[in-house]
């Protein structure tokens, strides 16, 4: 299905008058990713007077004024000195990175960018988390209000720092009067993103865990990066949840994508999970099985209630993710060489994931003998 240009979706969500004189935005992470993107939309604004750009490296985008730095810094206060709006972007949410050592960087990083920012004379701190800090969890409304319950645990990769990050984005005006702090939430994030969410569609067969109820709602990346800048321009403010409108069901997600689902019970579906990730064959902690079993959407009132609309569909991302991971093999969020997939296409998801299980019993019983 296709979507309108990226330019024309920008343009689209606000008009631009000549020669507007708009606030100095600083951005962190400016270098990669989403921070990449909201640094060329700022970037090319007229509604932003200027953007200044900070990461360990130099990125792209030559309109910008760039600071290379890390975040954690105490430095970082006299790069902000004349900004008006702190966007932080600079999270490590990698698969991939130490737990102890990503922990440290994105709460030191944001403790440190929200005390600069007051120490700057900043009035604003944008900060980006994500909607499975509301939880996945069988009694959740549907869709969750922003005002919701921040119902979310530490099981799930990266949400004990998403939970940090919210709770010093709620004490950060108590301690520093004067500063504003919005909080964004985007739904399944999707657009050159790799997590434990996206990996669940490079699986050869869906996992579905028997009596579960799951919900899909995404979020395109340049969605995300429009209300981020919603917020900069202080359009609204608060927490926002940001998402695609409505949310599919399991059933249309598998008539959408193909892929047929392998159903497990829960107590051999979450077993299975947490051993292979404690003796560390998976990535992924059993915790993130919830948001592939329960509802955690959101409804995004307080940016639709201020006129910001997503420009992607949930069946237009879905889309788009199922393209990106397409040729990519992975069996409970491991990716897998050619030769691994071939074997996986044909025993399934589930199977592989029961057959590693069955191989860690073993090498456990032979180590007692």
């Amino acid at each position: 299905m296709s979507s309108p240009d990226p330019q024309v979706r920008a343009a689209r969500n606000h008009s631009t008058p000549a020669g507007a004189r708009g606030p100095v935005v600083a951005v962190t992470g400016a270098a990669t990713g989403i921070g990449a993107l909201l640094t060329e939309r700022l970037a090319a604004s007229e509604q932003i007077k200027q953007v200044v750009a900070i990461d360990e490296r130099r990125g792209e985008c030559d309109a910008a004024t760039w600071h290379i730095l890390d975040v954690r810094d105490p430095a970082i206060a006299d790069k902000l000195r004349g900004a008006d709006v702190v966007v932080h972007l600079a999270l490590d949410l990698d698969l991939g990175s130490d737990a102890a050592a990503r922990t440290a960087y994105n709460v030191r990083g944001t403790q440190t960018v929200l005390t600069a920012a007051a120490a700057a004379g900043v009035h604003r701190v944008v900060l980006c988390t994500s909607a499975m800090v509301y939880g996945a969890l069988e009694d959740n409304e549907l869709p969750l209000s922003e005002d919701a319950e921040l119902r979310a645990t530490a099981e799930a990769t990266g949400v004990g720092d998403l939970l940090e990050i919210e709770r010093l984005a709620r004490r950060a005006p108590r301690a520093h009067p004067g500063l504003n702090v919005t909080v964004v939430r985007p739904a399944v994030l999707v657009g050159g993103t790799d997590t434990a969410l996206t990996r669940y569609f490079e699986s050869p067969r869906l996992l579905v865990v028997a009596g579960s109820r799951p919900a899909w709602q995404f979020c395109h990346v340049e969605d995300l990066v429009s209300a981020l800048e919603y917020a900069v321009l202080e359009k609204v403010d608060g927490e926002l949840a940001v998402g695609c409108d409505g949310w599919l069901e399991q059933e249309e997600v598998e008539e959408l994508s193909g892929i047929r689902r392998m159903e497990l019970p829960s107590a051999v579906a979450l077993g299975a999970a947490a051993r292979l990730h404690r003796i560390g064959l998976t990535p992924s902690p059993a915790g993130d099985l919830a948001y592939t079993m329960y509802p955690w959407v959101v409804s995004g009132s307080r940016l639709h209630d201020a006129g910001w609309r997503p420009r992607w569909t949930n069946e237009e991302v879905l889309a788009e993710l199922l393209a990106e991971v397409a040729g990519r093999h992975t069996v409970v969020g491991r990716r897998l060489g050619r030769k691994d997939a071939t074997a996986a296409g044909a025993a399934g998801a589930t199977v592989a994931l029961l057959g590693a299980a069955a191989v860690v019993r073993r090498a456990r019983k032979a180590r007692r003998r």
